[in-house]
């Protein structure tokens, strides 16, 4: 007893010293990812849309169809499931898709292309994966590239007020995911509200969403000119003058587009008085 008792106060005499201290702590080495991370953030319209996700690089292998094989349901990236964020509802591939994050998981083919939004976001790989828990799929055709695309990118193109194409592109292919957004209903009963309400009203705002989407041209027009009546700027009447063309109301089209030039120049803003005179003068060409 005695004896253990020795060799335990000498074994902590000993540590005490130092003579046996702790190996130090391996230090942490940061290393490039061999997939890096990357976040795409767009809106359209009113709509904001997140998809984060990890670049492999093709590095002289060949990855769609072998190392990521056809007919098998793929991450659609690297590392965590790709994972893409919806602020508002929107159609993807013609199927409806509520506001939220979901997982984007792929099923390559030569000919085409399965597309899975899966409500499984947050998940490793696709190893994972529940086709149980599948909110939509579709089929998409793929377009040959002349080009190799050495490292897997996500983009959105093709950006109009209510739509998009998502675009997968790798190696020698695109895959082109079509994003459609109720836009017109929801922005007219806006409109609506705004305009029955009281005090200042989006005139100009209302007339320039008319425009764009060809809905009722008169009653633009008399937004536009409420707005210019409220101020008289280049930019109302260029307005205003872009709807009365539309109407094929060629001569007061000219005349307001005159006018807005001559409001421009009155500017003490250079680049103003430039883009609202080739604005204006362009479309009085148009109309000739």
């Amino acid at each position: 007893m005695l004896r253990s008792r020795l060799l335990v106060t000498l074994a902590a005499a000993v540590f005490a010293t130092g003579l046996f201290a702790q190996a130090p702590a391996t230090p942490r080495l940061e290393v490039p990812a061999p997939s890096p991370a990357a976040t795409l953030k767009q809106r359209v319209g009113l709509t904001d849309i997140e998809i984060a996700y990890s670049r492999p690089g093709a590095k002289g292998r060949v990855m769609i169809g072998k190392i990521e094989p056809y007919g098998k349901v793929w991450r659609t990236g690297a590392n965590n499931a790709t994972t893409i964020t919806f602020s508002t509802a929107v159609k993807l591939g013609g199927k409806d898709v509520p506001a939220g994050k979901y997982a984007l998981f792929t099923i390559p083919n030569e000919n085409e292309w399965t597309v899975i939004i899966n409500k499984g976001a947050a998940q490793w790989g696709a190893f994972s994966y529940d086709e149980k828990a599948d909110l939509v799929r579709f089929n998409v055709t793929p377009v040959k590239l002349s080009e190799s695309v050495e490292t897997f990118e996500i983009g959105i193109n093709d950006i109009r007020d209510d739509s998009a194409t998502i675009n997968l592109s790798w190696e020698k292919v695109r895959v082109p995911v079509k994003l459609e957004i109720d836009l017109v209903g929801p922005m007219v009963a806006k409109i609506d509200e705004a305009m029955a309400g009281t005090g200042a009203k989006p005139y100009a705002q209302a007339a320039g969403f008319y425009l764009a989407h060809d809905l009722d041209l008169t009653k633009a027009l008399g937004w536009a000119e409420a707005a210019v009546a409220a101020g008289a700027n280049q930019t109302n009447v260029h307005l205003q003058a872009k709807i009365l063309a539309k109407l094929g109301r060629k001569e007061e089209a000219i005349a307001a587009a005159k006018r807005s030039i001559e409001l421009a120049l009155k500017s003490t803003n250079s680049g103003v008085r430039a883009e609202y005179t080739k604005l204006n003068e362009n479309l009085i060409a148009s109309l000739k």
